[in-house]
This record gives structure tokens, sequence and C-alpha cells, in this order.
């Protein structure tokens, strides 16, 4: 009897480690939290309508944009990031996306350790992308080395406060939903693990269903594909324009207005649309049904509750939700391309610094302490709207801009330099700009194409 005993026992201790080893072999295949509370809270940089999170990857702290529209992680590899993160069991793919280029190389990599916050994926699959042109820091003025997108959103409630910039992840299991009388909840429809939604535009005096991919990477309203067979096309009113990037090259096409647009008992008014050219969206429209996409300029007037796997969006109105929809009216892109040398007053001079100088042979060299030189960045002219107020002023693109309305652009933000563009139409607008060496100056007035 007593060696029954004892075989039994090493039978439930045998069953129990299979048992741990499994289940510790199952949360490596997704995300988890590591706390009691199975809940975090991080804080994200809003630039440009877009969500810059920290994340680590094998750990290696880095910024990604998080993306809805995308379903593996993304590494920018331009600056060898590989190397750093060391990663392994790579093989090489294809990948393709919006624009017309052809398809970008990558490295697909296995048993990468991603942590956002407190939540950790031990076996993470990831791409790293190696065309220089994949960059956005120089468009946002901030780094950003990845995108993370389905498989973040899949394991974990993604609460995003716009409001206050902070994401809360939540096991699935302890969210619990509070009741809101002034929030909409709507279904989510999946392909290809990306999130679909159904809503209604008015144009051209009509009402049209759609159904639109969330596109949290994207920081435009809204995207529709021009059909006619179902009322989606441009108005008159319209201009063409550079729309974005995408992992196969630049999109351009059509900016416009929509009367109304509608998520259930949310309305917005005169929201701004863009109408991409097909040539560019050719495989974004595999999905048949797809009419277009939300994006960012619209996803960030609420408070959002992503829960993947209930296949549910919450919406609350949050203090966005009536801003008005502004446009460029320039017709200039800018980007940070590299550095300059700017001369300034250093502050930490005293009064009582003077002008040193010696003189030899006849000549005099003065130095003088009040000033120093520093290498600030470099604001330039990378995209240039046809028959746009700065086209028909004299700008070019590759223009590097030394001041916007006599304010030096080294000493403020990229997205600050932006927003000056975005102001009401009559504006004026003064620009110096330095071009092979001479330094210009043009004006113009923003030009508002709606009204």
């Amino acid at each position: 009897m007593k060696i029954a005993y004892f075989s039994i026992k090493k039978l439930l201790t045998l069953i129990l480690i299979i048992f741990c080893f499994s289940n510790l072999s199952y949360s490596q295949k997704k995300f988890v939290i590591q706390n009691k509370k199975q809940s975090d809270k991080i804080k994200f940089k809003l630039i440009n309508n877009l969500i810059i999170i920290p994340v680590e990857v094998n750990g290696v702290k880095l910024s990604f944009l998080l993306d809805t529209g995308v379903s593996k992680p993304i590494i920018f590899n331009f600056l060898n990031v590989s190397d750093t993160l060391k990663i392994k069991d790579t093989e090489t793919i294809f990948l393709r996306g919006l624009g017309k280029g052809e398809s970008v190389e990558a490295l697909k990599s296995k048993n990468n350790i991603f942590k956002v916050g407190e939540a950790i994926k031990l076996n993470q699959d990831l791409y790293a992308v190696f065309d220089s042109n994949l960059n956005f820091a120089p468009r946002l003025g901030f780094p950003v080395h990845g995108i993370v997108g389905f498989d973040l959103f899949k394991d974990l409630v993604v609460e995003i406060n716009y409001s206050k910039k902070i994401i809360r992840l939540t096991k699935p299991e302890a969210y619990r939903y509070k009741k809101c009388k002034n929030c909409e909840r709507l279904n989510l429809e999946f392909y290809n693990n990306k999130p679909y939604i159904n809503a209604e535009v008015i144009m051209n005096r009509k009402m049209i269903p759609v159904k639109l991919l969330i596109d949290s990477g994207g920081s435009d309203a809204l995207w529709l594909f021009e059909d006619d067979s179902l009322g989606i096309k441009s108005s008159n009113k319209c201009f063409y324009d550079f729309l974005g990037h995408g992992l196969s090259g630049s999109v351009y096409g059509k900016r416009s207005k929509v009367r109304n647009f509608s998520l259930k008992s949310f309305m917005l008014d005169k929201v701004n649309v863009s109408f991409p050219d097909s040539t560019y969206i050719s495989h974004a429209r595999k999905h048949k049904n797809r009419n277009g996409s939300l994006s960012g300029n619209i996803l960030k007037r609420f408070n959002v509750i992503f829960d993947y796997q209930r296949a549910i969006i919450t919406l609350t109105k949050n203090r966005y939700f009536n801003e008005k929809f502004q446009y460029n009216k320039s017709g200039i892109e800018l980007a940070h391309e590299g550095f300059r040398l700017v001369r300034e007053q250093d502050n930490q001079t005293s009064k009582e610094d003077k002008q040193y100088g010696s003189s030899q042979n006849g000549i005099k060299v003065i130095i003088d302490t009040k000033y120093k030189l520093s290498l600030k960045p470099a604001y330039v002219i990378v995209e240039l709207r046809k028959d746009s107020p700065a086209e028909k002023a004299g700008l070019l693109i590759g223009d590097v801009v030394l001041s916007i309305n006599n304010k030096d652009t080294h000493q403020l933000k990229l997205q600050e330099l932006i927003q000056m563009f975005y102001e009401d139409s009559g504006k004026r607008i003064k620009l110096k700009i330095e071009r092979n060496g001479s330094v210009l100056t043009f004006n113009f007035k923003l030009e508002d194409l709606f009204q």
C-alpha cells in the first residue's frame, strides 16, 4: 500500500509540472501583464494625430507607432537596429503595402521579446525592413523605430484616452465594463487581422453606408475609395495632393470634405476626406467590401476601448470632438533633414565677458565669447502642392526653411511649424529660406479651397 501511495503522489506531481510548463508555453505565445491587477497604464505622445508608445524589444528601449492597420510588428532597419536587437531565426521575405512601388524586402524574425509597459510577450515575430525611405522620424520630428498593432490588440483590451494621452492595457478576463450613457458600442469585423467598422457618410446629398478599416496609423480623418455605383466620388471642390507614405511608396490623391460622417449617434460635420488615386491602393482594395479608412483625425475625438476578443469598440466623446477639421493651406510639406550650424547667443556668458583678439602681421583675429555655434535641425520642403500659394510664390522642393513669420525654425518643434500652415484662410505667411547658399524671403497668404 505504501508503494502505491508514493506512485500516485509522484504521478500527481508529474501532472502538475506538465501543467505548469504547458501554461508557461501558452503564455509565451501572447502578451501577458506582469502584475496582480492584470492591468497597466502607459503614457504616449500624440504627434500629428498618431500615437507613439515606448516599446522594449530584446531589452532595447524604442519608440513605436501604435497602428491598428498592421498585423505583425515592423522594425525600420535603416539604422541597422537589428544588430543592436540581436534578432535571430530570420528569413528574407517581401512585403507589399500602399503605394505603386515594388514590394519591400524584409527579414522575418522569430522568438523576440516584446515589452509594452508591464505587458510582455516572449516569442514575438517581427519584420525588419531595410528601405531607408520608410522613416517616419523626418516627417514627425520625433524618432520612430517601428510599428506594432494586431498582436497587442488581440491579446489585451486596449483603452486609448486621447485627452490624457494615456493607454491602459488589461487582460480581457479581468476587464470590467462600466455603464456609460454617453458612449456608443459598435461591432468590429476582421479581415487579415485588421479591424473594420460600419459607418455612414453624407455626400452629394445622399446618405451612404460604408465599411472602413480602423487605421490608427494614419493621420488623416477619412479615406474613401471612389465608387460611382455607390455614389462615393469627390465633389467639384477638391485638389490633388500628397496623402502619405505606404510600405510601397508615396500615395497621392484628391482632398475634399464630406458634409457629415456618422458613427451611430455621433455625427461630425464638414469632415476632411481624401480620395486616394486607385493606382496607389491596389493592395488595400483586396478586401472588396472595404470602402476606405477611418484614421487618427477622427479617432482622436473619442476616448476608445478596443476589445478584439469580444469584437467590439466603445467610443466616448472627448474635448477634441468639436474641434474644426483643418488642413494644410500652404501646399508645403516639411521634414527634418539633417542639421545646420546656427550662430546663437550663449546665455551662460556673463556680461563681463568681452571679445578677445590677437594681432600679427597686421591681421587681427577677434573671438566673441558672447556667441556660440550649435548644430540645429534643418527643416526642408519635401513636398509642394501644384498651384498652391507656396508654389505660386516661388518656393521649391529642397528649400531649407530658416524662419516662419520671423520665428526661427530651429527654436520650434516640427509640428509647431507645420501648425502655422493650418491657420485660417487669409493668414499671411513670411518664409525666409536658404537655397544654394543664398538666403531668400517669400510671402504668401493661406488659401482655403473649400470656402
